[in-house]
């Protein structure tokens, strides 16, 4: 992951790093990251943000109606689909998605949006380390874990955990930017003002739209 860079640049230096899941995708280049720049936080908002990210309990979706739960499983076995060959197993893939559905909608953000950014961060890669250290699914760095965690970064490694704190951070910068997702996404990278990396995920995020056709019938 490096920091700022144009995005020509950074999908070169990581092409000895990472092979398959953008390709598998059928997506040009492979993983395009950054890395959070440390920040002092007030109290009141790393106490907030601790909270955020406390309570890992198992993501079970619930829904008020019926047509809310079938709505949400047409997603899912679109979403299955569109990562088949990124996730061979049904299982890792449900678990992934139904994951980052849950957090993306518990942090308030388009789920679109947080598996186009996955996508460019990692790859899809649980295990993706950058050259800054950063981790997993949403390439969080480990300081964050120390902020406003245990401590621990090797937890970045777990699906939810790492998924929750990157939602939990690009929640925080948006609320930082004002609602302003191109300047909350810079932060996210380090790059805070620069295109390259807000329209990467942009861009990426188009794959992961969502029209259920099916209700509009």
């Amino acid at each position: 992951m490096t920091t700022g860079l144009p995005r020509r640049a950074c999908l070169a230096s990581l092409a000895s790093l990472t092979v398959g899941p953008a390709a598998w995708l059928g997506l040009p280049g492979v993983a395009h990251a950054g890395g959070q720049l440390e920040e002092p936080l007030m109290d009141s908002v790393r106490t907030a943000l601790s909270a955020s990210v406390a309570d890992l309990a198992p993501p079970a979706p619930l829904f008020a109606t019926t047509e809310a739960r079938i709505a949400y499983l047409r997603w899912l076995g679109t979403m299955s689909d569109r990562l088949r060959r990124a996730k061979p197993s049904w299982e890792v893939r449900r678990d992934f998605l139904q994951t980052v559905w849950y957090e993306s909608k518990r942090a308030g953000l388009d789920v679109s949006l947080v598996l186009g950014l996955i996508q460019v961060e990692s790859a899809f890669r649980k295990f993706a380390v950058s050259s800054v250290g950063a981790r997993g699914y949403m390439q969080v760095m480990p300081f964050w874990t120390r902020t406003i965690g245990d401590g621990d970064p090797g937890k970045l490694f777990h699906m939810q955990t790492n998924l929750r704190f990157g939602c939990v951070i690009l929640r925080h910068y948006l609320d930082r930017e004002r609602g302003d997702l191109f300047m909350a996404l810079g932060r996210y990278n380090g790059s805070r003002g620069k295109p390259p990396y807000p329209n990467a995920v942009f861009a990426a995020q188009g794959r992961w739209q969502f029209q259920d056709r099916a209700a509009e019938a």
